[in-house]
Formats: structure tokens, sequence, C-alpha cells
């Protein structure tokens, strides 16, 4: 092996070989195992939440790959209807065109164009991850599979009534001039104001005043709401108000849905400009206007003085005639939430539009039995709640989008309007008996994505035909995804699941957390806090890190500010850590159902992980290779540490288990960490040194510890590998002969099981033993200042007769590691000279200090050293007893404060002690 790590000369060889190979597919013998990757949008690359999700599902997939399972980590892209085609629509407008220029037929084969050169950056990226998906199913919901599926679902469910048409508010995108979903709008507080507007009373005595943060919607009221409990307004209810700049009259009605300590207590209605309003105008039969055009300007609905204004400079002119007429009572600054589309950034518009829906009430009621019963588990389960809340207030979803790229609605309509649905035009044509001589014409609206992202458990696996693959493979076996789309895909996925399969399309569902920075911020481009991970993959310098974060943002200072935070946070750029590194860096931070708060220092520390396993590797290769470890038959010897390494690998390879069954791939990672690290590469490389170097051992002895370091490392790798595939595959392709093992592959090995019979709880008594002892002596040698090379010796005191056992079974190891010059037992009554003591249970180590200390270099260096401290302890207590300090500051401040307080008064005592122990001698 290299005696550096470098994960760039392995990460790419071993993926191709991999898929070369054919790897990824199914095929075990035991049960199916099936996750479906969550589509990633075609027009997307890989953030730190695709990352996450992605490390999560491979690990699963892997895992139980290795355990047998036939298991199929199901891939494919979503076509992002709106997404895709701003993308292509931008490289229109490069050329001076738009897609009306081309048509729609020419706009569609442009798309595919597109798609075929540039659509598959994603997946390149998520190969860089060591995704082992299996490519040759890939799928793309707007294949003709997928596509016949789409079709095959819409005509269905209209034919069961569960699909219509009909006129209601949805989100409008003016700039797009396409509904969006509620997924697709981003809301952030802005400021604007508060415009207080005077509405005469029609039948004359005054005049009512209400508040708007949108004027120019007045146009379109059609009542003033009060609630009916409300002293001051009761005799107004049933009159009318004369709405002003128009020639209305509009009725005052009374509905609880008015907070009458907000404002004035008065409430303009505008049915078709608002979704609260639209429910007060249904519960009230009110009439809808609507306003607005497509591109959000002032439609014939409205006044002649208006007709043609884009809404905002609508805005301007109603405020500003309403001034002249002395209707404004107030304007105040106000802060409000506004909705924008998050593709166009346009403000969304509720808009009164014709689109198709889908009934969803029925289809409600299985989907929530499905979880309730338990077929559906959620983890962790609290958010099931979130999921029920949302199940019992569904409301019927907009499945049509004003788009061109997509699934085209499968509806054509006659001369008269009448409309007919089938899976295609011949279809309908001979269903319904229209001669060649009817015309026919399709709808133009597209399906959402979401209509055909909510079929990918069934579709991608070749319903509607009853094929092998969704035989084997559905219902799948756990959905890894964010809490953020519940509602939109989780939810209908189930419903479409249960409706179309007779079945749930998975039996769990594991939410995770967001990745965060490291002070737990959403990471945003406008906050200039983005890591891209496959920066933190391959390295970046400082400049192209700057570029990259500032790029496209329209505010000079914005981008400077973001250009001195980032020079501050990576001085130096970002160095390449390695896929495996950021791997289980997520894996380690993968607290169940927690936000990832992702810190550079952790994957820094999991860098240096990767190179601790390397090294260790090739210290044991270098001791086995060209050595005769045991699997070829002869006697084998184990020793005490032998027998509790493996020992404790059969406890960590439980502790593993435990972990992934209940998702915590936190606690997977530090138990494989912390047997790694700390017991087989502090400890037992250690402990095999004697052994291995030492004349006087048997030749059994060496081969049993050989033998014990090629198996637990290999052991070791197939564990390690779900979290760190490409690392331990090269590690293990030079380990496995040496252990006795054959095979291609780390990733068609057996997953390791524990072994009941290779526990052996003496041994890891007496190890433990001889940790504390060893771990006694090194603390000393640090608190007293003694060089860790200078041999010493140890006298042991007040020890029963496993312990003097226990010292003639560890004498070797215990001289060696601890670079010892003797151990001595003191007789009953023999009195201990002034010494530095370690208690090891009931037994005292004693290291005497006279000869090993120099007193009259260490007296002022402690005394120093004191000093220091009480310095430090006593500006800390001061700004403690600080009142201003105490009632100002954050409380975490505060008690970090106190904790450090605590932290220097324990040193403090500690070096008195040792002081006065020195001046003793």
């Amino acid at each position: 092996m290299d005696k550096t790590y470098e994960p760039h000369a392995i990460e790419e060889r071993w993926y191709t070989f991999w898929e070369e190979r054919g790897h990824f597919a199914p095929g075990g013998q035991g049960q199916s195992y099936c996750i479906m990757i969550p589509p990633p949008n075609v027009t997307g690359t890989l953030h730190m939440g695709h990352a996450f999700q992605d490390t999560i599902m491979d690990a699963l997939t892997r895992y139980y790959r290795m355990k047998g399972c036939n298991a199929l980590w199901q891939p494919g892209t979503d076509h992002a209807g709106i997404a895709t085609q701003m993308v292509v629509e931008r490289q229109l407008a490069g050329e001076n065109k738009t897609r009306h220029d081309l048509g729609r037929e020419a706009f569609i084969d442009r798309v595919w164009t597109w798609k075929a050169e540039s659509g598959g950056t994603i997946t390149r990226q998520l190969r860089r991850m060591g995704a082992s998906v299996d490519w040759a199913r890939e799928r793309f919901t707007m294949d003709e599979g997928l596509s016949a599926a789409v079709r095959e679902v819409f005509v269905r469910l209209y034919e069961e009534g569960l699909i219509y048409r009909g006129q209601r508010l949805v989100n409008w995108d003016p700039v797009l001039h396409t509904a969006v979903s509620d997924l697709e709008v981003a809301s952030a507080e802005e400021s604007g104001f508060m415009w207080h507007i005077r509405y005469p009373l029609a039948e004359g005595g005054g005049d009512l005043i209400v508040a708007t943060t949108r004027p120019e919607t007045m146009l379109g009221d059609t009542a003033v709401a009060v609630h009916p409990d409300d002293e001051r307004y009761k005799r107004l209810i049933g009159l009318h108000v004369a709405l002003p700049l128009t020639d209305r009259q509009i009725p005052i009605i009374a509905d609880e849905y008015v907070d009458p300590t907000f404002g004035t207590g008065c409430v303009k209605i505008t049915p078709g400009h608002d979704f609260n309003d639209y429910a007060v105008g249904q519960r009230h039969q009110l009439p809808i206007i609507n306003i607005f055009t497509a591109g959000a300007k002032i439609n014939d609905n409205g006044p002649v003085a208006y007709r043609g204004l884009d809404r905002f400079e609508a805005r301007k002119r109603v405020v500003a005639d309403l001034e002249e007429l002395g209707l404004m009572e107030e304007i105040k600054p106000h802060k409000l939430m506004v909705p924008r589309g998050d593709r166009s950034q346009a403000v969304i518009e509720p808009f009164l539009t014709d689109q198709w829906y889908v009934k969803t009430g029925p289809l409600a009621g299985p989907s929530i039995a499905a979880v309730k019963t338990g077929k559906i588990k959620f983890i962790p389960e609290n958010w099931e709640k979130t999921y029920f809340d949302w199940m019992y207030r569904i409301e019927d979803w907009c499945i049509s989008r004003q788009i061109w790229w997509g699934h085209r609605i499968p509806a054509w309509y006659d001369p008269s309007g009448k409309v007919y649905v089938g899976r295609n035009e011949a279809e309908v044509r001979e269903k319904h008996q229209l001669g060649p001589t009817v015309a026919l014409e399709q709808d133009p609206d597209v399906l959402d994505t979401w209509f055909s992202s909510a079929l990918w458990p069934f579709s991608t696996l070749g319903w509607p035909e009853n094929t092998a693959a969704l035989k084997t493979f559905y219902p799948t076996s756990v959905l890894v995804t964010g809490f953020d789309i519940i509602f939109f895909w989780v939810a209908r996925m189930i419903m479409m699941g249960l409706k179309f399969m007779g079945d749930v399309p998975f039996r769990e569902v594991y939410i995770h957390g967001l990745v965060r920075d490291q002070d737990g911020q959403k990471m945003s481009k406008s906050k200039g806090n983005v890591l891209d991970p496959l920066d933190l993959i391959d390295g970046t310098d400082l400049d192209a890190l700057v570029a990259k974060r500032t790029t496209g943002l329209m505010q000079p200072q914005m981008a400077a500010r973001i250009e001195k935070d980032t020079r501050r946070q990576f001085p130096d750029g970002i160095r390449a850590h390695g896929t495996d590194a950021l791997r289980f860096t997520f894996a380690a931070l993968a607290t169940t159902g927690r936000d990832v708060a992702f810190d550079m220092g952790r994957i820094e520390g999991y860098r240096n992980f990767c190179n601790k396993l390397w090294n260790a590797a090739r210290y044991v290769l270098m001791n086995t290779e060209g050595q005769d470890t045991g699997v070829n038959g002869g006697d084998i010897e184990l020793s005490q540490a032998d027998r509790w390494i493996l020992s404790r690998l059969q406890h960590t390879i439980s502790e593993t288990h435990a972990a992934v069954q209940g998702y915590r791939f936190d606690q997977m990672a530090q138990a494989i960490y912390e047997f790694t690290w700390n017991e087989f590469c502090d400890w037992y490389l250690e402990l095999a040194k004697p052994v291995l170097t030492d004349p006087a051992s048997s030749t059994a002895a060496q081969r049993g510890t050989r033998q014990t370091l090629v198996r637990t490392l290999e052991t070791l790798l197939r564990l390690l590998h779900p979290l760190m595939p490409f690392l331990t595959e090269e590690i293990w392709q030079r380990v496995a002969p040496l252990a006795g093992v054959s095979g291609e592959t780390i990733m068609r090995q057996p997953y390791p099981e524990a072994d009941k019979a290779l526990i052996d709880a003496a041994a890891v008594a007496d190890i433990e033993w001889l940790q504390q002892f060893l771990l006694g002596v090194r603390r000393i040698r640090a608190e007293m200042n003694i060089a860790p090379g200078k041999p010493l010796p140890i006298l042991l005191q007040h020890g029963l007769a496993e312990d003097q056992a226990r010292l003639e079974r560890q004498r070797r190891a215990l001289l060696t590691l601890g670079r010892l010059e003797s151990i001595t037992w003191l007789s009953a009554n023999e009195p201990a000279p002034e010494a530095a003591t370690a208690l090891v249970g009931g037994m005292n180590v004693l290291i005497p200090m006279s000869g090993l200390i120099d007193k009259a270099a260490e007296i002022p260096r402690l005394t120093k050293e004191i000093g220091k401290l009480r310095q430090e302890a006593e500006r800390i207590a001061a700004k403690l007893g600080n009142a201003n300090f105490i009632g100002r500051a954050p409380a975490d401040v505060v008690e970090k404060e106190r904790t450090r307080l605590a932290e220097l008064q324990t040193a403090i005592t500690k070096l008195e002690d040792q002081l006065k122990r020195i001046q003793r001698l």
C-alpha cells in the first residue's frame, strides 16, 4: 500500500469497477429490500441535502445487500416541469427567441435535446458520492413507461369521478403564467405599508374604515365583513357601502373569520384574490370578481381608468386617487409575509382559473388508516402528527400547470367545449364514436410534476404491467426523505399506492433533518454559507470558492459581505477530504429527526480517521504479508489481547446492527469509530507488538496474533463498508486473502454477525485492568512532566490475588507499553516512599518521585502555571460578579463562563497538590 492515503487515487477506479461488473444490481437470495431514490430534478446539481440523504440511502442499501437481501436502490430523475422549461427558455432568450417562436412541438424537441446533453449532471455527481443505485434500471418521469403510467392513472381517476375540472383560486405566478404548488412558493418578511381606507356607507350616516396591504385589490371587493358579536357594527350588518373608485355597492356581512381586536374590526372581502376571502365568499355566496390578467395587469373587470395597468402601478394610482378623494385615512409602515415564486421570484397572486383537480377526500381515508394501523411507520414517530394534521385538513389537489414541458393532460375538447378523457385521441374517438370530421383539440395544460412523482414507487417498477420487478420489490422497504415534502410527496405516494396497488408504497418513512451550517443557520445563497459537497470531496481554492458563493448576487454590498465572511472562514480554501470522510461525517451527524449542523471540524477529524485506518492497515500488512497467518492450518495460540479484541469486535458488531435497525447512523458511526481508533489502533496494535517482536514468543502465539490482526481488520472493513465504501474496498482487496477470504468485491461479502463463542469475559477483564494500569501511569507522566521515554520504576500496593495473577499474565505488555523499568510489590507493612498514585480497582500504582523530578526546574514551572490560571480565574469571576454582564449576556454565554471557571478551579487544585508533593521531596 502507498504510504499516504489519497482518496482520488482509488475512488473513481473502484466505482467504475463496481458499475461495470454489475454489482449494484439486485442479486441476493434473501428477502427483497428496496429503496426508491427521491428523484432529483434533471436540472439540478448535488447539494448538501442530497449528499446527506444519499449517504443514508446508500448505507442502508449496502448494509442489506451484504446481509444477503435481494437489494434494489432504484434511481431516476424528475422532469421538473417549470425549472426545466425555464432553463431552455433562458437559452432561447440568449438567441432573442421565445418558445412561442418555436411552437410547442419544436420547443419540446429542444428540451429533450438539452436533457440529452446537459441533464445528467446530478447523476454523475451521485456516482462521485458512491451511490450504489442500479443504473441499468434508471428511470425518468417523462420516459415512455412512466408517461403511460401517468395517463393510465389520470384516466382511471377521471372515470371514477376522482378527477374533475373546476374554477378555484390557485397560487399563480404572473411571470411564468402558470399555477404553482405551495412548495414552489417561498414566503419571507418584507417591508410594506398598511393602508387605512374609508368606505362610505351607501345608506348614509358615515363610513367604515378597512385596512389592507394590497389596496389595488379593492377594485374586486364584493363585501365588507365584521364579527357578528362586535357591538360597534351590529346595527350595520345587512347594509351596504359604496365601494370607492367604482360604481358598485357591496354588502356589510357578519363572519366569525373577522378578528374584532385587529385594526378597526372591518375587513374588505375580495374572494377573487385572497384564499381566506374566497372561503368567506363561499359561505356567503358572494360574487367572485377577478380583476387581473394572467400577467397581473388590471383586466376589463376593473374600472376603465385602471385597465391595462400592472398591479403595482395600479396600486400607486389607486392610492393617489383615494388621497385626492379624501378617503385615505392613514398609511403606516408594515412588515408582512410576501409569497414569491421560487423560480421567477415574482410575487404570487391568488388567481381564479379553470384547473384540473384530484378529489382527495376518498383517497385520504385509507391513507390515514395505513399509518394509524401501523402498516406504515414514521421514524421518528412524532412526524405522524404532522402527517395526520395535514391529511385531516386535506383539500382537493390542483394538478394542472400552464406550461409546455411535462405530461400533457389526456383530455380533448370538441368545438362545443365538451371534454373527453382517454389514453390517446384514437381511444377517445372510438369510445365516444367521434368520426374524423369532429375536430378535437387536446387540453394545452400539463400535469403537476408531483402527480407523476406520486406514482414513483410503482411506475418505476413497470406498472401498469404486472412485471416481475413489481412483484418482487413492491411494497418498497423504506422511504428516506425530508420533512418538508411529507405533504407534497409522501402523502400523495401513499394515496396513489393504496389506490392502484392495493397496498402501501413503503413500510417505513425515515424523516431526516435539514443540513445547516455550523451555527445552525439554513444554508442559502443569500447568506453566503452554502457548501458544495464536491468542494469538500475534491477541495477548492479560496478565489474559486468566493466566485461560486457570490455569482448571481444582485447587490454588490451583499456580495462584498459574503466575500469577506468566506475569506475569514476559509483563508486557505477547502482542502480535499475525499468521499469517504464526507459520508462518515454525515452518518456521524445523523441523529434521528434533528437538523444537521455541519461543522468543518468534523470532516477534518474524519479525514484523519481515514488516515488512521490506512496506516493501521499498512502496519497489519507489513506484519502479515508473506507470513503465516494460520488460515491454512497450524497450531494457533491466542493471547489475552487477541481474545479481548475479538470480544470487543463482537460487541461492536451487535451495536452496529442495533443502530442500523433503529436508523441511528450516528450511533453506528460512533461505535465503529471508537472500536477502530481506540481499541484496534491505539490498544490492540500496540498489544500485538510484543508477541510479534519478542523472539521468546512461540510460533503458535505469533501465528495466532497475525491471524487475529488480519481477521479483525477484514471484519472491521466489512462492518465499515456501508459508510466508507471506497477506502474499505481498497484495503480489503489486500487483507482478504491473508484472512482466508475470497471474492471479487467487499460489497458482495456477508455483513459481519456477532459470534458469542468469541466473547471471552476473562480476557476483557484482564485487558481493561491493563488499560487502567497504563492510563494511570501515562496520566502521572503528563501531570508530573516526566519524559514519555524515561523508564519508570513502579511499586504496587494493596492488590488482591487476582491483581497479582493479572500482573504475571500482563507483565511483558506492561513493561513494553508503559516503558517501565521495573514492577515491584510492596509487602503489607512496607512503608511507601513519596510517590504519585494511580488507582486500578483497589490496587495502588505508585511512581516514586525521588530522582524523577528536577525540583529546581519543576517548582518554578508549576508556580508560574498556577499563577497564570489564577489570573484567568479571577478575571472570569469578576465578570460573573458583574450584574450588567449577567443581565445582558445570553444565557449560553454566561453558562460557558461558569463552566470555564469551574474547570480552572479544578486545574489549580490539581497543580497545587502536585506542587506540594514535589516540595516534600
